[in-house]
């Protein structure tokens, strides 16, 4: 059995390097931030969630400033009179938006970390502010056609709904509905509810494991386990580690997945899927699918190299072929410091026998 890959304190030195007044920049050119591509909701919503992450570990005012910046950065995403998100915007502090709506997976990731915070912010006050701009937007939930931009904001919906009730809960419901029959409606043999898996693959798993808790479904649990066994099964390296799906070409009905180039996303999206499939079953197998995915990102992968640089709380854009990418940007960053946390709690509750419930 591989040795558990090292855990490591949280490092934020990348992620504030990125950051600016306005919010997280999304690309770099090496470690430096490159202000040409600007930012984007996506990046700003999930470096949210590593905030109330690192709020357990750092304290509350470690991260107040960065998370209330984030939580301003999402409202001015929604336009005035507006009930969704806009995604990109250019550079600066009086920066203009550069378009009028973003896309499913924007709004999906940007409810999930708005239900995150009004669920699990240690401060009333942004937790209230939090769950404002919630349902400013919950009406959006029900345009989303994109799998994992429903899958994310059920996810919100699913953390958020027991404190706020009403319109959130019952988009949580609609969501886990479609999910669901998303997965129920999966071609005999073919095991994934679209022709070609691609990014992010642990996503829609999970958010069927919390369809199934919330409407207790105990079959959509199951499609969910059989779906991440199958993943898994693809994926698996014969020295313990994994290939993750390489987005130059992804995994297509009938064909093997392709291994190049490989995303840290992917990594956490996988290891944040079988933390979900421990807490629905209890089946300690999901402990090592979790450690798999955590390993990846210091070398227990196709290469054997690391991606992420656990001393600063860096990560590099992927795994190529020829080695790791160089540039360190806002979604790689991120993805580890969210796996990283998500490891030690998970060893934290190992440790004291019990299963992790988290689903932030």
């Amino acid at each position: 059995m591989r040795e558990a890959a090292p855990l490591y304190p949280p490092h934020r030195q990348q992620l504030e390097r990125l950051s600016d007044a306005v919010g997280t920049m999304q690309h770099a050119d090496g470690r430096d931030p490159a202000p040409r591509h600007g930012y984007c909701t996506d990046d700003v919503a999930r470096a949210l969630q590593v905030d109330l992450l690192h709020a357990r570990a750092l304290g509350w005012s470690a991260v107040a400033p960065s998370a209330w910046r984030a939580l301003a950065f999402l409202r001015d995403a929604i336009p005035s009179g507006g009930t969704a998100f806009r995604n990109f915007r250019a550079a600066g502090g009086a920066a203009p938006w550069l378009d009028e709506r973003g896309s499913d997976d924007c709004q999906g990731r940007a409810m999930l970390a708005l239900g995150d915070a009004t669920a699990n912010a240690l401060d009333v006050g942004f937790r209230r502010e939090a769950a404002e701009l919630l349902l400013r937007v919950i009406r959006t939930a029900d345009e989303l056609t994109a799998l994992r931009g429903r899958a994310s904001a059920l996810l919100g919906c699913a953390a958020a709904g027991p404190l706020m009730g009403g319109e959130v809960l019952a988009a949580r419901d609609r969501l886990a509905d479609r999910i669901g029959a998303a997965f129920e409606a999966s071609d005999s043999g073919w095991w994934w509810p679209e022709p070609v898996l691609t990014y992010e693959g642990g996503l829609p798993i999970r958010a069927l494991c919390c369809a199934a808790e919330v409407r207790r479904r105990i079959e959509w649990q199951e499609l969910a386990v059989t779906a991440l066994d199958a993943m898994l099964a693809g994926l698996a390296r014969g020295d313990g580690g994994l290939d993750l799906v390489g987005n130059d070409g992804w995994w297509p009905r009938d064909g093997r997945p392709v291994t190049f180039d490989q995303q840290p996303v992917d990594a956490t999206a996988l290891l944040l899927a079988a933390e979900a499939a421990l807490r629905a079953t209890g089946s300690a197998r999901f402990l090592g699918v979790m450690e798999q995915a955590y390993a990846w990102f210091l070398g227990a992968n196709a290469l054997g190299t690391p991606v992420a640089e656990p001393w600063r709380g860096g990560c590099h854009d992927g795994l190529r072929v020829d080695g790791v990418n160089p540039n360190e940007g806002a979604e790689s960053t991120i993805s580890w410091l969210i796996a990283l946390e998500h490891i030690r709690r998970s060893r934290r509750h190992a440790a004291l026998g019990s299963p992790s419930t988290a689903r932030a």
